[in-house]
């Protein structure tokens, strides 16, 4: 039994939570909102999870120091705006002997740095030498986990001996976990899959079929290879879990924030309008423009990225744009 804190308690931290707990961990849930911890002690459930009940075993917590201190895994389950904060209000509790997982899909303002970089960054600024750090991702929509459907994802780590320990916490009937030693390109993966799925939302809400969705995945998968590779990252990552696996859920499922923000957009609403209406952090819109920079930092084309960049920070009309992307200059695939 492993003693596990999970910082975040929105839907994928209360997930986990009880993914952790069924495997008989002591988990601890934290939440900075003292009104949720009190609630969620009480009823064990969450609006935005219909049919979730958190395990009776799970502590919540609205004190950090506690939810934290003495544990030997630490997850991070916070948006990527606030993650640099929280990373390190927690590293100043530890002691550095923890292991530090992400479930965190996105990049860092300025740096573009991905989660676990922020967490090693923290852990070298306060002196602290570890290497106890991975990534969990992968196709896994909270609402399905909280509900035990079978899900698989991926843990991974420079380390292979961190990636299958965190395997091995994570795993069990339902959950099935792989390992894979290219957290870089794990996490670039999870980022700017997020992006391709806001792109296919836009579709479905300007009417279009599934002929145009199947091209813009398949494009969109050989965009995140051209970021991957001039990060140097492995490509077969991006044909694995964490790539193909979760473009394709959040490119085609509801349960998808970044699809459904750009369905809205499709449908004609403004994007501060759309994000009101989704009411949760849309990661995509956030890396648009960082995916601008690596754009430009790196000569790369992403046809994607920039469209979407017009679209939703420029102000264009969504029809004009895509019919300027199929009428680009003839190529080979």
């Amino acid at each position: 039994m492993k003693r596990i804190a999970i910082i975040g308690a929105g839907t994928w931290g209360l997930a986990v939570a009880n993914v952790l707990s069924s495997n008989g961990h002591a988990v601890t849930l934290y939440t900075r909102d003292d009104k949720k911890a009190k609630a969620l002690k009480k009823k064990r459930t969450y609006d935005n999870l219909p049919g979730f009940i958190l395990d009776k075993k799970i502590d919540v917590t609205s004190d950090l120091e506690d939810a934290a201190k003495g544990k030997d895994i630490i997850v991070f389950a916070v948006p990527s705006v606030n993650f640099r904060k929280v990373v390190r209000s927690v590293v100043k509790i530890v002691k550095g002997t923890e292991y530090f997982v992400t479930l965190t899909k996105g990049l860092e303002d300025k740096t573009l740095y991905t989660m676990s970089e922020i967490i090693e960054d923290e852990l070298r600024i306060k002196g602290i030498k570890s290497n106890k750090v991975a990534a969990l991702s992968g196709p896994t929509h909270a609402e399905e986990v909280a509900l035990f459907m079978p899900t698989m994802c991926v843990s991974a780590s420079r380390s292979k001996k961190i990636a299958k320990f965190i395997q091995d916490t994570f795993m069990n009937i339902y959950f099935r976990v792989y390992t894979n030693n290219d957290i870089k390109g794990v996490e670039i993966c999870a980022a700017f899959k997020n992006v391709i799925a806001i792109a296919s939302g836009m579709l479905t809400g300007l009417g279009y079929g599934d002929n145009i969705k199947a091209g813009l995945m398949t494009r969109g998968l050989a965009e995140m290879v051209r970021v991957g590779k001039a990060l140097g990252c492995k490509k077969d990552t991006f044909y694995g879990l964490a790539g193909v696996g979760d473009m394709i859920v959040t490119c085609t499922s509801t349960n998808s924030r970044n699809y459904r923000f750009g369905k809205l957009i499709g449908e004609n609403c403004s994007a501060d309008k759309a994000l009101k209406k989704i009411g949760m952090v849309v990661e995509g819109v956030n890396l648009i423009p960082k995916a601008m920079e690596i754009r430009k930092k790196y000569k790369l084309d992403l046809p994607v990225s920039t469209a979407l960049n017009e679209i939703i920070y420029n102000k264009k009309d969504p029809r004009r744009i895509l019919n300027l992307l199929m009428l680009r200059s003839k190529k080979a695939e």
